[in-house]
């Protein structure tokens, strides 16, 4: 860097603007926060939620970026278990009050006065982040920062929800999308011991969905959802990760009776579906993604099953273009940035 006490950033000045890429001081870390030098951090869709302004209370101007990884080079006042040199990284968890009746349950990411890492505070789309100590993931040494980065966002929200969903070894489960989520989501189910089913539209997806470890593969462009499961025996859960509405509902009559759709995905469409066939048990579930624990065991079973997202790295400076695009689905299946 020209200047040791500056750093690069990209910013978003106010709801409805651009990134811009811009010098900034380099924040140092108060009581209780840490400080990292990122090395890689993803690009998420959800990072719109700051260039709209989508929920309240968001102070402009500010850093976007939830999977960050990188190693820590400061620490604040009163900070436990971190120090300079640990490997770390955050992800959407950015930090929870310890008090609220959810985190009295140890419900941290329902957390009613939760952070959002990007958004309640600056974020990973620069040369330094600051974290909160509980927000801080503790990263292993064999495993890359560009492919640790999507982990603390599509890695723990696909990797908790089917770990929480009541799944056993040998169940089946059937991935809907094949996409930034469902890539991963299809891995790990394999590797959980779950009979791995694909849902994607086109035959052309069927030798990439064994390859990332499905058993069976659905074209939905040939039938419904439904069908092709029901003709594979139907399945016990079915992890929406493609926010697609009527993709969705689509799956719901492929279920076996007491049969779960859990929900990773948020479409804008609505799911419109016959109250029926739940009498039969089905139900709908939906999760959100993890506290800093549950991104370190996301981390710690992809090093042991070799999961690993499918990425395209990105400059720092080419955010803009990254974040273009995803939103545009022309990322195969995860964009990254490096300083």
């Amino acid at each position: 860097m020209a200047n040791a006490k500056k750093m690069r950033a990209i910013q978003v000045s106010k709801a409805g603007g651009t990134y811009e890429v811009v010098e900034r001081d380099i924040p140092e870390p108060g009581p209780g926060w840490v400080r990292i030098k990122v090395e890689a951090c993803g690009v998420c869709h959800s990072d719109m939620v700051l260039r709209v302004g989508a929920v309240p209370g968001i102070v402009y101007p500010r850093v976007p970026g939830h999977e960050l990884a990188g190693r820590i080079d400061a620490v604040g006042a009163n900070v436990v278990p971190w120090k300079v040199g640990d490997r770390a990284g955050a992800g959407w968890h950015g930090g929870h009050c310890f008090v609220c009746h959810s985190c009295r349950k140890g419900l941290f990411i329902n957390c009613e006065q939760s952070k959002v890492t990007g958004l309640s505070h600056d974020g990973g789309y620069a040369e330094y982040a600051l974290v909160r100590q509980e927000a801080v993931v503790r990263l292993p040494e064999g495993l890359d920062a560009v492919s640790i980065g999507p982990l603390l966002c599509a890695g723990v929200t696909t990797y908790n929800s089917l770990r929480n969903s009541g799944a056993r070894a040998g169940d089946t489960v059937a991935v809907q999308g094949i996409g930034g989520l469902g890539h991963l989501g299809i891995q790990y189910a394999a590797r959980m011991g779950f009979r791995t089913i694909a849902l994607s539209h086109g035959a052309d997806k069927a030798a990439l969905a064994r390859e990332l470890g499905a058993h069976e593969y659905v074209d939905t462009s040939a039938g419904s959802a439904a069908e092709g499961l029901k003709r594979l025996g139907g399945a016990d859960y079915v992890l929406a990760t493609a926010p697609h509405g009527s993709a969705i509902t689509d799956t719901i009559g492929g279920l076996k009776p007491r049969g779960k759709l859990v929900l990773v995905a948020a479409p804008s469409d609505a799911l419109t579906h016959s109250a029926y066939p739940l009498l039969s048990g089905k139900s709908i579930m939906g999760w959100p993604s993890g506290s800093a624990i549950d991104s370190e065991e996301t981390v710690s079973f992809s090093v042991l099953t070799q999961v690993r997202p499918v990425v395209e790295t990105f400059k720092l400076e080419q955010a803009e273009e990254a974040l273009n695009k995803v939103l545009a689905n022309k990322i195969r299946f995860r964009a990254v940035l490096t300083p």
